[in-house]
């Protein structure tokens, strides 16, 4: 094995010129979106009114292994692209673990996080094709922060519906938004019809991703010109994330580094779909035996305690039902729950790859994942978000079994960015006032009692 370096950096000729298309490999393709009012697979001409016509072609494109990236794209990638990929020999020290971790680090920009990878391609493409103005959704701001600077970039207006108790948790990452241009309206507002449906059902609700999706889509499909674009969840957002894993296929096969697994955390299941699909797909091949690992929070366990099952992307049921793992799009996530990951569902290809057995999931307490954050921060010196914290804990729960069983493995995860807007988060946990969440059965029955009743 070559010497290895404490980051490795790939040249910027070494950047992929090409998106990774893992349903091209899968075995069996996930189940369609279908329309709810037709129960028929959904069409490229009924999801024109809410998609840009490039990104509505990728989401279906099950056939093209590699989807090349337009240089307008590359050359935005080339301001912070390719990302390193980092051995994290303090934290092993620290550890005392015969593992080999390695982590790949997507906090090197000002967005803080991989969301400017899928943030870039959909803003280029929306000003392609001549569009006035954009609408989305955040969560912890992570995405609607990289969509605010894409946006800034190829000159396009943006309005970013923030989930409430984040926008309330998180206003510099607001602010940090509204610097790049975006107009922020915490979730669930009165400036839609479904905002103000859901207030009145939920009065003093703290909001979930499901909400601000619904509002974003309002938006959107009242205005003219104007497109929805979503962070995490369809396909074409996980194409997009695979630059992550290709770069860092490229370089472990660069310095003959072999995971043994590959670990990340998981919301909506862009970062994780992106940083494994490379290697998933190489697995489905036969040609690696790599353990697959997703981590979620205890307190929206959509993997490891939802149900396979056609499901509404959004609150306010105005999206294709999606096959995919779920908690109920009328679930929302405790409003104790610190950062991101709040999403009620799963990007319909990580369930599907669940499903058939390639990876396996677990769920953590909050309290536990800012117990690995701070171990990492002490040890790497990076402050990580609490989302990449849920892998980083994955990542030491596995290093402590190698040291307990004496055998070297060589674990890697995906760091997907800095918690630098998170400090009300640390503030809690530091201050020993953060607690921990876990909804009981018949929380989760009142989610399952929202799935659509279909059978397909």
């Amino acid at each position: 094995m070559a010497n290895i370096p404490y980051k490795i950096y790939l040249t910027e000729d070494e950047m992929p010129k090409n998106w990774y298309n893992v349903k091209a490999v899968m075995k069996e393709l996930p189940p369609p979106f279908i329309h709810p009012g037709t129960l028929q697979p959904i069409t490229a001409d009924e999801l024109r009114p809410i998609f840009c016509d490039e990104l509505i072609a990728q989401e279906l494109n099950n056939s093209d292994l590699y989807i090349e990236i337009p240089e307008g794209i590359r050359d935005f990638y080339k301001m912070y692209r390719p990302s390193p990929l980092i051995r994290a020999y303090n934290l092993e020290k620290l550890l005392d673990t015969p593992a080999e971790i390695y982590y790949k680090f997507e906090g090197t920009n000002t967005s803080g996080s991989h969301k400017l990878n899928s943030a870039a391609a959909q803003v280029y493409y929306a000003k392609k094709q001549g569009l006035a103005a954009l609408t989305t959704e955040t969560g912890a701001g992570q995405w609607g922060t990289a969509l605010a600077m894409a946006c800034a970039f190829y000159d396009l207006p943006l309005t970013v519906y923030m989930v409430k108790v984040s926008a309330e948790q998180k206003p510099y990452r607001k602010a940090v938004i509204e610097t790049y241009g975006g107009k922020v309206i915490p979730s669930p507002s009165d400036t839609t019809e479904i905002g103000r449906k859901i207030l009145s059902e939920n009065p003093g609700t703290g909001g979930s991703l499901g909400c601000a999706i619904s509002e974003a889509i309002e938006t959107a499909v009242k205005t003219p010109d104007c497109r929805y674009v979503l962070g995490s969840v369809l396909d074409h957002v996980l194409l997009h994330q695979s630059i992550i894993g290709e770069e860092t296929k490229t370089a472990c096969e660069k310095y003959d580094i072999q995971p043994d697994m590959i670990i990340g955390c998981i919301g909506g299941g862009s970062n994780y779909g992106g940083l494994v699909g490379p290697f998933m797909g190489d697995k489905i091949k036969g040609k690696n035996n790599i353990e697959f690992i997703g981590v979620e929070p205890a307190s929206c366990p959509s993997l490891t305690r939802g149900r396979y099952a056609y499901d509404f992307g959004d609150t306010g049921k105005t999206t294709p039902l999606i096959k995919m793992y779920t908690l109920g799009s009328g679930f929302i996530p405790s409003p104790n729950h610190a950062g991101g990951l709040r999403y009620h569902g799963m990007s319909g290809i990580v369930s599907k790859l669940y499903h058939d057995g390639y990876m396996t999931a677990r769920s953590v307490e909050q309290t536990k994942v800012f117990d690995a954050a701070t171990l990492f921060a002490r040890s790497e010196g990076t402050l990580p978000a609490p989302e990449s914290a849920h892998a980083i804990r994955g990542a030491i729960d596995e290093a402590i079994k190698c040291k307990e069983s004496g055998e070297k493995k060589t674990i890697l995860f995906g760091l997907t960015g800095t918690g630098y807007f998170d400090m009300a988060a640390y503030m809690s946990y530091n201050s020993g006032t953060m607690t921990d969440y876990v909804p009981s059965d018949e929380d989760l029955e009142k989610g399952f009692a929202t799935l659509p009743n279909v059978n397909l």
